[in-house]
């Protein structure tokens, strides 16, 4: 994960409120529901650039999750208000996103998190080993 607070080129920032549905019993959020305001902060990434899960699936690749990480550093409860953002810093031969979930009157770091997902051709079920050509047209850079 990035040391420094500073969003990278590609970046995405959602705000939402903490439901009750999304508490465990000692009335905060449950741990698992991180990993569903991960995607909502991927989803709006991804469509900032505009390649979400159907351009990506027209393009003929999936991206799925390989690796995920995540530190809470404070907990969320009902009602707060959260921001979430997410950031693109490795596209190259994977998609790495790191994420940072804050609350969103005071800023405090509530959660930051990570990533990891790789291109698999939907024709042939191959991984590819290097991020295909059409992330690279979205994000608008050369590939190395």
């Amino acid at each position: 994960m990035r040391k420094n607070a500073a969003p990278s080129r590609w970046s995405a920032e959602v705000e939402m409120q903490v439901q009750f549905f999304d508490l465990d019993p000692m009335e905060i959020v449950w741990h698992g529901n991180y990993v569903k305001y991960l995607e909502v902060a991927r989803c709006a990434l991804l469509d900032s650039i505009q390649y979400n899960y159907v351009q990506m699936k027209e393009s003929g690749y999936a991206w799925p999750v390989i690796d995920m990480q995540l530190r809470y550093v404070a907990p969320a409860s009902f009602g707060q208000k959260l921001k979430l953002r997410a950031d693109i810093v490795e596209w190259e031969n994977r998609l790495k996103i790191d994420y940072l979930i804050t609350d969103a009157a005071s800023g405090k770091r509530l959660t930051r998190a990570s990533t990891t997902q790789v291109a698999v051709e939907i024709s042939s079920g191959e991984m590819c080993f290097v991020s295909p050509s059409v992330l690279f047209e979205k994000l608008g850079v050369t590939p190395v």
